[in-house]
């Protein structure tokens, strides 16, 4: 990474020194493409892409000259705007630089929200309009996220036919987005079958819309069916999920709260229902690890419905995986006034920064102490704390609030096997084969199909020389399941390895390399391979290969180095 930065750098220098040195610049472009302009944008773009937001606004912002002209500006300096919530700004900035030939994305969907939130539907409609066939962010330029607010704009104009005119319009390869927009629509112009639609939503099972037992159960209270909603989220169907947004909902419920939940969400505000899809996509490219961008979206679903809280936790969750942890402490701290749910889930994180940033040991104690305070624990608390425990390594305790979680769940819920699984890992780790093997076996017995769980499971008995053979035919299934997991294929290859079937192992192994081509342990593994099948000049490559990378544990790096001098052959 640093070699990936000081190279970016050094181009960056290179292009800068051609710029400032050739003549084809005329005494007007002197002072826009001056040494302290150019070298402000250069850093601007490089904060910006190592997700530095505040530095690349401030080097941004002082590029004063760039603002009328320079499109790549224009796209960098909006985004950053957005990423820091100064929307005000963003729209004066989009506003200002008047794009008019151009399909321009970040700004027709600015000023496009602007004008809607005003009032003001015709330019609103007239730059929404404008995202047709853009294809910037992988939207498709199918007309997707353009018909989704044109139909909000009609909407909101009290004009049904046409909202559902455009609502047609978004193509079916986004069907369950097409669904979630059907519902909100028919929620909105007082249709009956709303709550039909929202049923048919939550029981698809082609898709995970458990959430969605939430806006179905905030749709009866608007409604004033109260005693429908408590039958919602009580219900058995919640058996299915563990969703934060729903358990505090239900403690809301139970509480006589209701207008708490009410206010989380209202589908008769259009401003609501397209938080909500921006929040989708915000989920999708959080799930692909684009954080940027799904901050990006975040931010303006933000903006749209400050009040929903779950904005809020995946955006604390992309901070956190971008190490910026004091923004991700910032949110965590703000949601713990909101209910005892989320209050819980703010304390687990927080522990969990305070362990990267601070002492592991006492954040431990500190989240221990919070556990200790909570008035009525449940299972999904034990389960939440064991996991903490696990991810610190501290697995003797993990175990025990993994017992406690399996002691107070419902024998019928999804979590049993998850706990299972995550208990026999702590077993492993402890050394407790026994104990381990049994708590996986028992996981796999509720949910079969679980590739990660099979691939552990193979994978310990491949490490320990037994049942390899049922081994490989547990992983062939887990491939099946997970067919570009590196992981996966990388404990394939190993297996075929163990049990001396070189050629075999080397094609698994190379593939595995090919997915994850910085893995210390799968270039071993590739490499062994290489040796056995007498390639040893490709294998000592790929052994040094590895002594290259970052983060290699010690026992590894030692056993390549006896590798290198003595093969594979000598007993190690």
């Amino acid at each position: 990474m640093k070699y990936l930065i000081e190279k970016t750098y050094l181009v960056l220098f290179f292009i800068t020194i051609f710029l400032l040195s050739t003549k084809a610049f005329c005494k007007e472009s002197e002072i826009k493409y001056s040494r302290n302009n150019i070298s402000n944008y250069l850093s601007g773009i490089i904060s910006a892409r190592q997700n530095y937001t505040n530095a690349a606004f401030y080097y941004l912002n002082k590029v004063q000259s760039l603002k009328s002209r320079h499109y790549n500006y224009n796209i960098q300096f909006i985004r950053t705007l957005v990423l820091l919530g100064k929307f005000e700004e963003a729209f004066k900035f989009s506003k200002k630089i008047r794009l008019e030939n151009e399909s321009f994305f970040e700004v027709d969907l600015l000023l496009g929200l602007n004008y809607f939130i005003n009032g003001d539907y015709p330019k609103a409609e007239k730059h929404f309009k404008r995202l047709n066939n853009i294809s910037r962010y992988n939207l498709s330029p199918d007309d997707f996220l353009s018909n989704i607010l044109l139909s909000w704009v009609k909407a909101s104009e009290y004009n049904e036919d046409a909202s559902f005119e455009f609502f047609n319009r978004i193509p079916d390869d986004y069907r369950s987005l097409k669904q979630i927009q059907n519902i909100f629509l028919q929620c909105y112009f007082n249709i009956p079958e709303a709550y039909e639609a929202y049923n048919n939503l939550i029981n698809d099972k082609d898709s995970n819309f458990f959430r969605y037992n939430f806006f179905l159960a905030n749709y009866l209270l608007h409604n004033d069916r109260n005693l429908e909603a408590q039958t919602i989220l009580s219900s058995d169907r919640n058996l299915n999920n563990s969703n934060m947004l729903i358990r505090q909902a239900k403690n809301f419920l139970l509480a006589q709260e209701n207008k708490k939940i009410k206010n989380f969400f209202n589908c008769k505000n259009p401003s609501d229902s397209i938080a909500e899809i921006f929040y989708i996509m915000a989920n999708l490219y959080s799930n692909e690890k684009d954080y940027q961008l799904s901050n990006f979206y975040l931010k303006i679903s933000l903006y749209l419905n400050n009040k929903f809280t779950p904005n809020k936790t995946l955006l604390a969750e992309n901070y956190f995986y971008q190490k910026k942890y004091e923004l991700s402490k910032k949110i965590y701290n703000s949601i713990k006034s909101i209910g005892p749910v989320y209050s819980w889930h703010a304390s687990i994180n927080l522990a969990r920064i305070l362990s990267i940033t601070q002492d592991k040991e006492f954040s431990s104690i500190d989240l221990e102490n919070e556990f200790n305070l909570l008035s009525d624990p449940n299972f999904e608390n034990y389960y939440e704390l064991g996991n903490f425990f696990r991810d610190n390594e501290y697995y003797e305790k993990s175990i025990k609030y993994y017992s406690l979680s399996l002691q107070n769940i419902n024998k019928d819920h999804f979590l049993v096997s998850k706990i299972l699984e995550s208990r026999g890992m702590s077993y492993e780790r402890l050394g407790d084969w026994d104990k381990a093997e049994n708590d996986l076996m028992e996981s796999l017995k509720i949910l079969p199909d679980q590739a990660y769980v099979l691939n552990y499971l193979a994978y310990s008995w491949t490490e320990k020389r037994i049942n390899i053979e049922r081994a490989l035919e547990m992983l062939k299934r887990a491939n099946k399941l997970k067919e570009n997991d590196g992981y996966i294929t990388d404990s394939i290859g190993w297996a075929y390895y163990v049990n001396e079937n070189y050629a075999e192992a080397r094609k698994f192994l190379q593939k595995a390399v090919e997915i994850m081509p910085r893995d210390p342990i799968i270039n071993d593994h590739y490499a062994d391979s290489l040796w056995m099948l007498n390639k040893k000049m490709q294998a000592r490559y790929f052994w040094k290969y590895v002594l290259s990378l970052e983060d290699v544990e010690k026992k590894l790096k030692d056993n390549i180095d006896k590798k290198l001098i003595f093969g594979i052959n000598e007993k190690l």
